[in-house]
C-alpha cells in the first residue's frame, strides 16, 4: 500500500459520511410541514417553541410567537403540534 491509497480510501469515507448526514437532514426536513408547531432548546438552556414558516435547504425557518425568526437545524427541533391542529395566536 502506498501513501495515495490510504488519502483514497479516507477521502471515499468522508464523501459517503456527508451523504448519509445529507439523507438524515433530509428525512428530518421532510417530517416538518409549513405550519407546524416546534420545539427547540435555546443555547441558554430555556425551551423555546414556535411555527415552521420555511423549510430550507440544511435549516428551518422558525417563528416564535415573541415575534424573533430562527433558522435552525431540523435535528434540534421536535414537533410538538402538526399544522392541521395548530392555533398560531
Amino acid at each position: 500500500m502506498n501513501e495515495e491509497d490510504p488519502l483514497f480510501l479516507n477521502r471515499l469515507i468522508v464523501e459517503r459520511l456527508k451523504l448519509i448526514s445529507q439523507i438524515r437532514a433530509t428525512k428530518l426536513i421532510t417530517s416538518l410541514t409549513r405550519g407546524d408547531l416546534v420545539g427547540s432548546q435555546a443555547p441558554e438552556g430555556r425551551m423555546l417553541e414556535g411555527m415552521v414558516l420555511r423549510l430550507n435547504k440544511k435549516t428551518t425557518s422558525v417563528a416564535t410567537n415573541d415575534g424573533h425568526q430562527w433558522n435552525v437545524a431540523p435535528g434540534l427541533l421536535r414537533l410538538v403540534q402538526s399544522a392541521g391542529n395548530t392555533q398560531w395566536p
